[in-house]
């Protein structure tokens, strides 16, 4: 079985970028910022963080577990206050029912506050096909917008991206001066988003959880642009992966901190926001139309599965991310996915395609950094290793690397073996069959002439 086009354009890339020292110097430095201010959030926060952790991973595999239920009463509730839900499948039948909405609306533009399940299904593209114009009001989504790009990172879209970038990049679409400061490449971004605002007739967004005892969404931003986007439109769409519920509205106590000390070290989001439909007939400000999209698109491939579908607990913070070694070097846009990193590595294969994604989760050192970190307690460096067991026995690895595992299982289990070749030896087999894999800016490591039990066993002697 031949590699994926995919597979040789993750290592085409990673290879590039793992080397470009401006890249990791500009991505180094973005995520410990992150950490640092990650770090401080959670010591004023949480007294006993890990046993907040645990509660919250408790819920939400709860929740996984009895999907079916909390789905229901959610659709229940929701309706209830006048919303109008539509479930989708995949891509295209969200892409279909929200194009259905628009004409229906005579929508001419949108705005649109951040949302990775709408980058997930490409909508942006799909409106603009039919004439609508879409625009992102996140700063760091309305950047990578302009520069034609996708999102670098599940939290911060734009990190990859050092200020004097931004500048140069606004200097190139709106003839701004390069020398602009971010405070002022911010303010010039507020002017003109505030009259895309005032005249879009479509607000889109996603929600970070859907609240099944009352039937409403929960928005959290820093921005505001997330209220402008749902309360000017007298159309609001949200669009929303079926995995996001959570028991009951008393649950925000927890997992908004959760979200916002492990995404940016906030205590809390500056805006947190909780819709349960389109405005009343006693209330001013609100859209006049709520339809909310739930949306599987996979979600269920990894919901059948027992280990794996612990993964969709995920409350999409980007810990993981900022914690991953891997991550650190390569960058976001490598995994050529919505959802990069650890994270990414595990559900991508079944959100898109296993065969063609599953060397996503051979893109690990496996140390297990992401685990410690994830608010929710997925034990990631587990799942990628059932992934990687998946992928081995579906027959999804190249004739190379099935006989690799096979050589490598045998040698590694027969102290005999392990023993009988010298370290010379053992060095020459690692350049036959390993250089390639390694990389060709990598040197092997060194290999000691002799085991940790031979010379166990000489001490033992000697003593």
């Amino acid at each position: 079985m031949k590699a994926s086009s995919e597979s040789k354009s993750f290592l085409k890339n990673a290879e590039k970028v793992g080397f470009d020292k401006d890249h990791r110097k500009t991505i180094n430095f973005n995520i410990s910022k992150y950490d640092t201010a990650v770090e401080a959030g959670q010591k004023k926060l949480f007294r006993n963080i890990e046993l907040a952790r645990i509660r919250a991973g408790y819920l939400k595999y709860k929740v996984i577990s009895e999907l079916d239920k909390y789905l229901i009463e959610f659709e229940d509730n929701f309706s209830k206050n006048g919303g109008q839900i539509i479930w989708a499948s995949d891509a295209n039948e969200a892409i279909k029912e929200i194009i259905t909405i628009a004409r229906k609306h005579d929508v001419k533009s949108a705005v649109k506050s951040k949302s990775m399940i709408t980058e997930e299904i490409e909508l942006n593209s799909s409106l603009e096909k039919i004439g609508i114009e879409t625009v992102e009001t996140d700063l760091g989504e309305f950047i990578v917008q302009q520069a034609g790009q996708k999102p670098y990172h599940i939290v911060t879209p734009a990190m990859h991206m050092s200020k004097e970038d931004v500048a140069e990049l606004y200097n190139k679409k709106f003839k701004t001066n390069t020398d602009l400061s971010p405070e002022e490449l911010t303010k010039y971004t507020r002017e003109l988003l505030k009259d895309k605002f005032r005249s879009a007739d479509l607000g889109i967004s996603g929600a970070n959880f859907l609240i099944a005892d009352t039937g409403s969404i929960a928005l959290t931003e820093n921005e505001g642009n997330g209220m402008l986007s749902m309360s000017f439109p007298k159309v609001h769409i949200a669009i929303v992966g079926i995995e996001k519920i959570i028991p009951g509205i008393e649950d925000l106590d927890l997992f908004w901190p959760l979200l916002a000390t492990h995404g940016t070290g906030q205590i809390m989001t500056v805006y947190n926001s909780i819709i349960s439909g389109p405005k009343k007939a006693s209330e001013k400000d609100g859209p006049e139309f709520m339809y909310l999209i739930l949306l599987d698109n996979g979600r269920t491939n990894l919901l059948e599965k027992e280990r794996q579908r612990q993964a969709l607990s995920c409350i999409r913070c980007g810990a993981c991310l900022n914690a991953c070694p891997v991550y650190k070097n390569i960058g976001g846009h490598t995994y050529n996915t919505t959802y990069g990193g650890p994270i990414g590595a595990v559900i991508e294969p079944y959100l898109k395609d296993f065969k063609t994604y599953k060397h996503l989760s051979f893109a690990s050192s496996l140390c297990g950094k992401c685990t410690t970190v994830c608010p929710v307690k997925i034990p990631l460096h587990e799942l990628l290793l059932v992934n990687r067991n998946y992928a081995s026995k579906n027959g999804f690895l190249g004739f190379s690397e099935q006989q690799g595992v096979k050589l490598a299982t045998k040698g590694l289990k027969s102290r005999k073996m392990m023993n009988g070749v010298n370290g010379k030896t053992k060095k020459m087999l690692s350049k036959l069959f390993l250089s390639k894999q390694w990389g060709s800016k990598r040197a092997l490591p060194d290999i000691a002439k002799k085991s940790f039990n031979q010379l166990w066993k000489e001490n033992e002697e000697k003593n």
